[in-house]
């Protein structure tokens, strides 16, 4: 274990599933070539197959008694989505548009069946009772990563400091024995240099007194960053003070350092459009996600708006809404220190 643990807190009450995280996170880190499906950071559409597809049923991580479980390797064409071309002349040329008019596509000559946003804002449920929400996923920085555990080369870390877990590229060969192994599927395997590669979650930044790119850019000020044990900061109150905020699939047994607040959502409607007192998100598909805590944490983040309603004061609230950007980061070494 590391001495500290940078961790991120994601409130998915205010994800705007805009993908800005995902762009500034590309935008910082991937100007070399064999990045094209390389996706460290992104949002993907809950209930949906996620990115890459079906990661959630690939297997990896731990068994109860602490061995590595059989994980499968995506494939790149079948679960990333191989990059194709857009037929901008049939796009942007109504003309050319009209004369194929049963054309199913604007991509290459074969449709493509799968790659990144593909079943973005796909709910589930009848109308008016349909419903989705946004799930931003990076590397969780696990306290005992599955990654770091399969690897035969000894080529990933995490750093003591800060536990962060990093991919030394000069020990790497390529066998992807840590992208199986990984249960989030957030180790990507670059085809061009034959090396794993992976969220590193700013640490230059970070080392810099910085926020990571994709919580500084976030539009809906979704993400906070900290120590867990600086008692002073949003991480550890929402984590450990409040307890309100829950790891993804625990159950996978690598002790994930990235949580979530688990989305609420509206009542269900009856027949006559009468609100019927169930959450229209059912409460078995969150505790799936986020353990058997969600339906506990949904109702003291219900209990907290009420409050607010009636014009009474609520200190979760008003961490929650965070009023002034600066202080949803403390990623200072020292201790205490913003």
């Amino acid at each position: 274990m590391s001495r500290r643990q940078l961790a991120m807190v994601m409130d998915l009450n205010k994800c705007l599933g805009c993908q800005t995280c995902t762009s500034a996170c590309k935008t910082q880190w991937t100007n070399r070539r064999g990045r094209d499906d390389m996706l460290w950071n992104h949002v993907e559409t809950q209930p949906g197959r996620g990115y890459p597809r079906d990661w959630r049923g690939s297997g990896g991580g731990f068994d109860g008694a602490g061995r590595l479980r059989p994980g499968r390797i995506p494939d790149r064409a079948r679960d990333y989505g191989a990059p194709f071309e857009v037929n901008h002349a049939q796009a942007l040329n109504p003309l050319g548009a009209l004369a194929r008019p049963t054309a199913p596509h604007l991509g290459p000559d074969t449709p493509p069946s799968f790659g990144p946003g593909w079943d973005e804002d796909q709910g589930a449920g009848a109308y008016p009772n349909s419903w989705f929400f946004y799930l931003p996923r990076i590397c969780n920085h696990c306290t005992n990563p599955a990654c770091l555990a399969a690897c035969p080369r000894g080529a990933i870390y995490k750093r003591d400091e800060d536990g962060i877990v990093l991919v030394d590229q000069k020990r790497c060969r390529g066998y992807q024995h840590c992208i199986g192994a990984c249960p989030y599927k957030k180790v990507y395997f670059n085809p061009t240099f034959g090396r794993s590669e992976k969220c590193i979650l700013c640490y230059p930044r970070v080392e810099r007194g910085l926020a990571p790119a994709c919580a500084q850019q976030c539009p809906g000020r979704i993400r906070f960053v900290g120590y867990l044990d600086d008692e002073a900061g949003a991480v550890h109150a929402l984590v450990t003070r409040w307890r309100v905020a829950l790891p993804l699939h625990a159950e996978f047994g690598t002790g994930p350092n990235v949580y979530y607040v688990p989305p609420l959502s509206p009542d269900k409607l009856d027949d006559q459009g009468r609100p019927t007192g169930e959450r229209r998100i059912p409460d078995a598909f969150l505790v799936e996600l986020f353990g058997p805590r969600a339906p506990e944490v949904l109702g003291v983040l219900q209990a907290e708006r009420e409050k607010r309603r009636r014009g009474e004061p609520s200190a979760l609230m008003d961490l929650l809404i965070a009023y002034r950007h600066d202080e949803m980061f403390r990623v200072s070494r020292r201790k205490g220190a913003t």
